[in-house]
């Protein structure tokens, strides 16, 4: 699966260039990392994925079967107890990944209907790409600010006559949305997730 921004986007985030190999390695990883986080955070894959199969387990009788990969772009089979069902005369696609059954309930049983369909997003959105670009931003700066300070976190000033180092306590990620040295970075901000939530797939 492809991460959801490029190098070049988290270098723009910081206005910075990122030509050390070392750093570009960090960079990449902060944002696997940052894009790991945005598809947990939705419990969506998002970009393109095309005839994926999902098999449902049906505990009581229901007209409609919710799809969880969104937005759906087509159905290429449904297959019911082992019988391939017709669209139209079968099931139709409804809005937001409902797909329905017509004229008659969805049947009980475990691993009872498999779908095959296709969904998410052939260019990534805006949005998405810029949450993850920052988060990603955030994840490098706090690496490389723990590098300068030798993994020691909450360094505020250093000198080099008669040696002196500063330190003060770090914000553990609350409400201030605080850091806490590079293992405490909060990965996605509460205004990142108010953007996420319109991808958010919180079950039916």
């Amino acid at each position: 699966m492809a991460n959801f921004c490029e190098m070049q986007e988290v270098a723009d985030v910081l206005q910075v260039a990122i030509t050390d190999a070392d750093q570009a390695a960090s960079c990449e990883r902060a944002i696997v990392e940052a894009t790991a986080a945005i598809r947990n955070y939705c419990h969506q894959t998002i970009e393109l994925v095309a005839d994926d199969e999902y098999t449902f387990d049906v505990w009581s009788p229901c007209w409609k079967l919710f799809l969880p990969e969104l937005p759906v772009i087509s159905v290429a089979s449904v297959v019911e107890d082992e019988e391939t069902l017709t669209v139209t005369d079968d099931y139709k696609l409804a809005n937001h990944g409902q797909l329905v059954r017509v004229d008659q309930r969805w049947p009980v049983g475990v691993q009872i209907v498999t779908v095959t369909y296709t969904h998410g997003y052939a260019t990534i959105p805006d949005d998405v790409v810029a949450v993850c670009a920052r988060a990603a931003a955030r994840r490098f700066q706090a690496g490389l600010k723990a590098a300068d300070s030798d993994g020691v976190p909450g360094i505020t000033a250093k000198a080099l006559g008669d040696f002196s180092v500063s330190f003060t306590s770090e914000a553990g990620g609350g409400m201030g949305e605080g850091l806490m040295g590079v293992s405490g970075a909060r990965m996605l901000l509460l205004s990142e997730k108010d953007i996420l939530d319109r991808y958010r797939y919180v079950g039916p």
